[in-house]
């Protein structure tokens, strides 16, 4: 009988073994990281890097483009920078606030998300949190009943905005910090936020660490904040003190003219943060990946001497205004709409995504001076960006190729024959074109390849250097005098491997 029960299940473990042989193989692999053998040849790890791609949510927040951050908090109301132990809640009162108008800032800049502070190095909390009293429920802001991160995340999905938010691991308030209650307190905290307040699409750490009341620095538990995010909002991004999303290094609003989205990493950082963080819940402790603020993070130089590569795209943050809280003194200090635009060139024309701080005054409110700057950028762009001189153009390589460049997806592309790194096409335009903008986009969910470019016109029977360059990954925006020309020519002279150009597109700026 038992023998006759054992044949019997014999081929039921056969199939249990067959399901999960096949779920194992049907797992989509995690391309977001890759390691490097010793010994392995240049060739082998420059192409390694050019297969790397972002997770799904790096995708999603690199498409934003452009998100308007928040800082607003007690530090409003003390006039000042940083805050101190000596701040009190009753100073808390914006009794204008409307997290509308904060969204319809956003909208009128062209952003993706909100990301709003809930907590600052002050220790203040813009929610009313279980684990303190410094906080909106001690203010006389609506009578202790307010929660600004309940009104701001309502305002944003209402307006099909992502949410994101800012909480500062530094607390010079708690008494709590310097010691491991406060690491649980933090997570606490994190777990508030990350339940009580529909989807959260990114959380934003920076790396202060100061002292607290009682004069002690906290040693912070980087591991347990991430299980805690990829636990509840798998989704979300974690930066800039994270696994997914880098600092671009400074605050200056403008990022590196080469910048690449793969980075070296080393060993350590691939197993704990790319395995166990970038894709998958889990644990993961994060080190930054060397300086930040070198100008070469991803040559092939570095690359070479790396035990892996990662997909760590840059963040560009940068305040409207000199400081990152309102100053009235500030008012005639609001950076002007040529200003900005200069600044998007340099930031998301350049692979990066732009996080532009706006800081709410007194009252609860953008101040009038800010939007004015943000409804001037977004017409500038928008005038620029409206008309792709290409459409209509017909590419000597092939007749389709022209439609695939222009049509806003850069799943669709133009790649060299033969798989070759090399390559170029033509375009000839229906008539001349005055023009002095470039936009180029690699399909860069498949990695980011190309290390040089030309864009050449033909201009009394002769090729002309319009504008060139070296990388170009999600975006790459340039600009130059203004040319008129009707045949074009896009040449790509190195690459990591065969080069997949999403879109490629001519604009003309407007006079202002």
């Amino acid at each position: 009988m038992m023998l006759l029960l054992k044949f019997r299940s014999f081929p039921i473990i056969l199939l249990l073994m067959y399901f999960q042989i096949n779920t194992i193989l049907a797992q989509p692999v995690n391309r977001s990281f890759v390691s490097v053998n010793k010994g392995e040849s240049l060739d082998s790890i420059v192409k390694k890097a050019a297969n790397v791609v972002p997770s799904p949510r790096q995708v999603m927040w690199q498409e934003l483009e452009l998100t308007c951050f928040y800082h607003f908090g007690i530090n409003t109301f003390y006039d000042c920078e940083w805050g101190n132990k000596e701040q009190k809640a009753e100073f808390f009162n914006p009794t204008a606030f409307d997290a509308n108008q904060w969204a319809m800032a956003a909208k009128t800049a062209g952003a993706g998300m909100m990301l709003c502070l809930a907590k600052h190095h002050d220790g203040f909390c813009l929610w009313p949190t279980k684990y303190t009293d410094f906080s909106v429920k001690s203010s006389p802001w609506k009578g202790g009943k307010g929660d600004l991160i309940d009104e701001l995340s309502k305002a944003a999905h209402a307006q099909g905005l992502k949410f994101g938010i800012y909480l500062s691991p530094w607390d010079i308030h708690s008494p709590l910090y310097g010691t491991d209650e406060y690491n649980e307190v933090f997570m606490n905290q994190l777990r508030e936020l990350l339940t009580g307040y529909g989807r959260i699409d990114e959380v934003w750490f920076d790396g202060a660490c100061g002292e607290g009341p009682n004069g002690k620095r906290q040693v912070y538990d980087w591991e347990g904040f991430y299980k805690v995010i990829r636990e509840l909002q798998p989704q979300a991004v974690i930066a800039v003190m994270g696994p997914d999303v880098r600092w671009v290094g400074t605050e200056s609003g403008y990022g590196r003219t080469t910048e690449w989205s793969v980075v070296p990493a080393s060993s350590a950082v691939l197993e704990d943060i790319a395995l166990s963080s970038q894709q998958n819940p889990g644990n993961g402790a994060f080190m930054p990946v060397g300086n930040l603020m070198d100008e070469d993070l991803g040559s092939r130089e570095k690359l070479v001497k790396a035990d892996g590569m990662m997909w760590y795209p840059s963040e560009v943050d940068v305040s409207i205004r000199p400081g990152w809280f309102y100053h009235e003194r500030e008012d005639s200090l609001v950076k002007s709409a040529e200003k900005l635009v200069d600044i998007y060139y340099s930031s998301v024309g350049r692979n990066s995504l732009l996080l532009l701080n706006l800081p709410a005054d007194r009252r609860g409110l953008i101040h009038e001076n800010d939007i004015r700057s943000l409804r001037g950028m977004k017409e500038i762009l928008d005038a620029t960006f409206s008309r792709n001189l290409l459409e209509g153009g017909i590419c000597e390589n092939g007749g389709e190729i022209v439609n695939l460049l222009t049509d806003f997806n850069t799943t669709t592309y133009w790649s060299p024959e033969n798989s070759s790194s090399t390559g170029e096409f033509t375009i000839n335009l229906s008539h001349k074109q005055y023009f002095d903008r470039v936009l180029l986009q690699e399909n860069f969910r498949e990695g980011q390849r190309v290390e040089q470019f030309v864009v050449e016109a033909e201009i009394n029977g002769e090729w002309i250097t319009v504008t060139q360059g070296t990388t170009i990954g999600y975006k790459r925006l340039l600009r130059f005098e203004p040319v008129s020309a009707q045949h074009i020519r896009f040449r790509v002279l190195k690459s990591r491997d065969c080069p997949q150009i999403g879109s490629f597109g001519l604009f003309k700026a407007p006079e202002w």
